[in-house]
């Protein structure tokens, strides 16, 4: 059981983490490096440290009080857990329409299957896969197992662009340019996809 809920866990955070590389994410990457360039690097740290305090807080909260987060929002002021729940199910919802369309785009670039055809046919797999309620397991490996590739062929596209490491890495640290809009939305887009894990696996 202990084997099976570290697997599940593994292919939900792999989950999470791919999910995020979804045209969303490549147009907010796009959009901030042009404007400022390699001290992007310093937005991308700034927002991991800040996403990195807030939840460690978070899970601290919920590991001690041995509840869910949104029971916790409840004990705080009535009625604030579902209003919370509520954020979550319309933030997930317009997150995953936008998962469809970029699935939809992948199979046109893919195939050359017509946008609306590739969503409609990604949708269907999704509510087939989730109607399956034997399909728990194989779909944490294949989870895993496509997270583990996409990374992968991220670290190579990069490798194979060859952008400017060095100066990367000085305005990581030393930015000639900080842009706070940029923080936080992406403060704002790590918040969302961690707190839908904190409430799916409490």
């Amino acid at each position: 059981m202990k084997q099976r809920n570290t697997s599940a866990l593994i292919g939900a955070a792999l989950l999470m983490a791919t999910s995020a590389i979804g045209p969303g994410f490549l147009t907010q990457t796009t959009v901030f490096t042009k404007s400022l360039g390699a001290s992007f690097g310093f937005v991308i740290l700034v927002s991991i440290l800040i996403d990195i305090g807030v939840q460690l807080n978070i899970w601290r909260v919920i590991a001690v009080s041995e509840m869910r987060a949104q029971d916790i929002a409840n004990k705080l002021l009535p009625g604030l857990g579902g209003f919370i729940s509520l954020l979550i199910i319309l933030g997930g919802l317009a997150f995953n329409i936008g998962n469809v369309a970029g699935a939809g785009l992948g199979l046109e670039a893919l195939f050359g299957v017509n946008v609306m055809t590739g969503a409609c046919i990604s949708a269907f797999i999704a509510i087939a896969v989730f109607l399956n309620k034997q399909i728990g397991k194989a779909m944490d490996r294949f989870t895993q197992l496509m997270g583990a590739i996409m990374i992968l062929a991220f670290i190579y596209i990069t490798l194979i662009s060859s952008p400017p490491l060095g100066e990367a890495v000085i305005r990581t640290v030393a930015p000639s340019k900080i842009d706070f809009v940029s923080i936080i939305t992406l403060v704002g887009a790590l918040s969302a996809d961690i707190l839908l894990l904190q409430v799916v696996t409490a």
